[in-house]
């Protein structure tokens, strides 16, 4: 089982969370934290922060922070020609670990088996792999190796026109690890194999088969290239028995260019996540925007509705972030507040879920929780 530093489809996050957390020493919350920084120096106000500590919804919407250290932020949050943006201070944050992190973390090396979240040093890995009583512990697999047929501008994976052949066993191998885990969800994603016949669908319809005959109850969702269009392909994910199906649109029309390799467009990925709906009515699905690569508000709301009328069910919005000097530039820093604004829009709009926040990738564990609900309220014919 292949796994790389997440470009394409963790959002940029995943080398771009390497990028930003390799200089900053990530502190375990709880006691640790509050009994480091309780001096006398701090207000009562403070001291009462680092000991409550923020809840899932700081989480989406970038609370995580202080609010005393940015709200009067006066870096430039967008780029001037020949400039390279800072980090604000929004985007500098703790890693949370919960419950179960350090036994999924375990149980991965005694499997020699590495995930998405680890390889590219997520800043939310802690959320998604704690779980806990009233959460979902989340884990993301990448399938078919580690070498994509595409070069997308954002996207810091390694590409090639004929990548290595695919494991036969993997499908198999990576359903019996997962059974080990006690997940309650997996996500299971890919780079793009344009040099496949069905780039890769039988694969992903077979892992999702071999994991559903070990686990009738984890909930699966499927994070997929498009197939080049390829609307068969598409039908043997979506028929497999997963729960989620969902592709990244990855930004606004007007950037699709600049952005998405040339065999990718926005209608191409449009047409993918509509088909998925039409020949599995009670799938979940779900797509994913980057903000901060030059988009408009106005682009970003008319992007918004075309996916509802699609009936593209969740969305999730978050900050891109700049993997290499090679990748394209952050163009502007979306504030907290603004993100707040689009999962407003969103809902407003009608999305059963929309998670927007700086640190929000598309595979974010808000989104886990959210859909295993909703999953489950569609089996039950409840919604």
């Amino acid at each position: 089982m292949a796994l790389l530093p997440r470009g394409r489809r963790c959002g940029a996050a995943a080398t771009a969370a390497r990028r930003l957390l390799l200089g900053t020493r990530a502190r375990v919350p709880g006691s640790h934290v509050c009994n480091q920084y309780t001096s006398g120096s701090l207000t009562e106000e403070k001291k009462e922060f680092l000991q409550s500590g923020p809840d899932l919804q700081d989480f989406v919407s970038g609370d995580l922070s202080d609010k005393s250290a940015w709200a009067e932020y006066k870096g430039n949050l967008k780029r001037q020609k020949g400039e390279r943006l800072r980090l604000p201070p929004w985007l500098k944050t703790e890693i949370p670990m919960g419950k179960n992190y350090n036994k999924l973390k375990n149980t991965l090396r005694s499997l020699n088996l590495h995930t998405v979240c680890e390889e590219a040093r997520c800043p939310n890995i802690g959320e998604c792999w704690g779980g806990g009583e009233y959460a979902t512990a989340t884990a993301t697999i990448m399938l078919m190796g580690d070498t994509c047929t595409r070069g997308c501008r954002f996207c810091s994976v390694k590409t090639a026109k004929n990548p290595p052949p695919l494991d036969p066993e993997e499908p198999y191998n990576t359903a019996k690890a997962i059974a080990e885990w006690g997940l309650d969800y997996v996500v299971l994603t890919s780079v793009d194999r344009d040099d496949m016949p069905d780039g890769g669908a039988e694969h992903f319809a077979k892992t999702v088969s071999h994991l559903k005959e070990r686990n009738s109850k984890i909930l699966v969702e499927c994070l997929t290239p498009d197939f080049r269009g390829d609307l068969r392909a598409v039908e043997k994910v979506a028929l497999s028995g997963l729960d989620v199906y969902a592709h990244n649109v990855e930004t606004v029309p007007a950037l699709q260019r600049k952005v998405r390799d040339p065999r990718a467009s926005f209608e191409q990925s449009l047409r993918v996540l509509k088909h998925a709906k039409e020949v599995q009515p009670r799938v979940v699905t779900k797509t994913s925007v980057m903000l901060g690569l030059g988009e408009t508000d106005g682009q970003v709301y008319s992007t918004m509705k075309l996916l509802r009328e699609a009936d593209v069910d969740c969305l999730t919005l978050g900050q891109y972030m700049q993997p290499t000097k090679r990748h394209l530039k952050v163009e502007e820093y979306i504030t907290p507040e603004k993100f707040k604004y689009w999962e407003k829009i969103g809902n407003d709009l009608g999305f059963h879920y929309t998670a927007s926040g700086p640190l929000v990738r598309s595979s974010y564990k808000a989104g886990e929780f959210f859909l295993k609900n909703l999953v489950e309220k569609r089996k039950t014919k409840a919604i």
